[in-house]
């Protein structure tokens, strides 16, 4: 991905974001003195419409403009310097402020969500490295991958004769048993890397997938990635009943209180893979293993802070919440590999 393009998706990601948080980017100074608002009509009062909103002061010059739109896509009001750090450190506090109404300081769950998906998808694009091979390299693997199958056939050929005589003599048959498995296996292993079409599992949206990566790998990689971040919202609905089974008919919380729960946990999540996947890149393995720890430390703290849970009653609901995401990762990758397929 090119710098322009990088700087495209930034203020691209931004605008969204700006969608959810309206009031970014608009200053109290201006070029003009409306007594009006030019929006609604209404007596202004103040530096904003207190009907409509808008901003009293309109700038009407083209660097105006551009001032505006740096701000907006890229300041969020220094709201977001002041949500980051929460986020991290204390994210139950912002989980239950935001639910409780004092939002002005922090950057909203779902504009933040948004920013921090494109910030994990920039990284992996920039990170990845290019895995498309050479024809001489193709050819070489190919010729070295059928040779070998061509040996594995004949040696499962002789073992399956083998164990017939074995059988027919009244024998054990349990190691020619293990050595013709073994063999079985390595020739379904050889027939992936040699790009052989395997037998239908019996599930057609399966079988398209895998017979899409089979036949342009790369393809089927560039088509998930893409509807991995077209989809990415949808990891909050698939989320939000698992958060429910934490909580089961509680007249307390609700399940706009699990929402913002979820939002900024993926919103944590995603931003932490993509310092990880900076840190792969960057050779530090070490610390990329260290950061596979805290998602369990990080649900811990926001279950205690957002629902006011005892420590072994959060103990417990993190241990669930942690298998709860496995099964609605694993849902969402489902999802979005069948869609890639069937595209």
């Amino acid at each position: 991905m090119s710098e322009a393009q990088v700087l495209g998706d930034a203020i691209g990601a931004g605008l969204t974001a700006r969608t959810f948080e309206p009031k970014a980017g608009e200053g109290d100074g201006g070029h003009t003195h409306e007594s009006a608002c030019l929006n609604c009509g209404t007596p202004l009062i103040g530096s904003h419409c207190h009907n409509c909103g808008q901003t009293a002061h309109v700038h009407r010059t083209l660097g105006a403009f551009f001032h505006d739109l740096l701000h907006g896509v890229f300041h969020f009001e220094g709201k977001v310097w002041r949500t980051l750090p929460m986020l991290a450190f204390r994210p139950g506090r912002l989980t239950r402020e935001y639910i409780d109404g004092r939002r002005a300081s922090y950057v909203s769950p779902l504009a933040l969500f948004l920013f921090s998906v494109f910030i994990m998808f920039a990284t992996i694009q920039n990170t990845a490295g290019d895995l498309e091979l050479g024809d001489k390299e193709k050819v070489t693997i190919n010729l070295g991958v059928s040779k070998g199958m061509q040996e594995v056939e004949k040696a499962l050929t002789k073992s399956r004769a083998k164990r017939e005589e074995i059988e027919a003599k009244g024998g054990d048959t349990d190691d020619i048993d293990t050595e013709i498995a073994q063999q079985e296996r390595a020739l379904a292993t050889m027939r992936r890397v040699g790009g052989e079409k395997l037998s239908s599992t019996g599930f057609s949206i399966l079988d398209n997938v895998i017979d899409e990566t089979q036949s342009n790998p790369k393809l089927m990689i560039y088509k998930m990635q893409s509807h991995a971040y077209k989809y990415s919202w949808a990891l909050v609905p698939i989320s939000v009943p698992f958060m429910w089974l934490l909580f089961p008919f509680s007249r307390r919380y609700h399940l706009y209180d699990h929402t913002v729960f979820v939002t900024y946990s993926l919103s944590f999540m995603t931003l932490l893979f993509a310092v990880g996947t900076i840190a792969g890149a960057l050779g530090a393995a070490s610390l990329a293993g260290v950061l596979t720890l805290l998602p369990p430390i990080h649900m811990y703290k926001q279950l205690r802070g957002a629902y006011g849970c005892s420590r072994l009653g959060a103990v417990v609901r993190t241990s669930a919440l942690v298998v709860f995401a496995t099964m609605a990762l694993a849902i969402y990758l489902v999802a979005i590999a069948a869609e890639a397929g069937a595209g």
